[in-house]
């Protein structure tokens, strides 16, 4: 199992879709089957976070187009731990001192 798949959706609030399907909706965070807490740190039951465990971290991107219908924002931390750096560093250097 790779590690991107490993990861189940913990999301603030559950849509159910047409096909009565739950899907996640709100904010949504990268969870570990089987713990208490996200990957980013926040406890499930403290924060009120709904388990959806049917579903993988990566459909929850909104770029993904596959569970994402309802999904308002994406934990900057959950994303970084999960997909890693995108393309390098996020600044460069425009006149270094000698």
């Amino acid at each position: 199992m790779s590690r991107r798949s490993s990861y189940a959706t913990a999301a603030t609030g559950v849509e159910v879709g047409e096909e009565g399907v739950r899907s996640p909706a709100g904010e949504v965070h990268a969870w570990v089957p089987g713990t208490n807490s996200t990957v980013c740190g926040l406890q499930l039951s403290r924060s009120q976070l709904a388990r959806l465990s049917h579903v993988p971290f990566v459909e929850a991107l909104p770029e993904s187009g596959g569970s994402a219908d309802f999904v308002a924002s994406v934990c900057p931390r959950c994303r970084a731990a999960v997909l890693g750096r995108s393309s390098g560093r996020s600044w460069e250097r425009v006149s270094p001192r000698p």
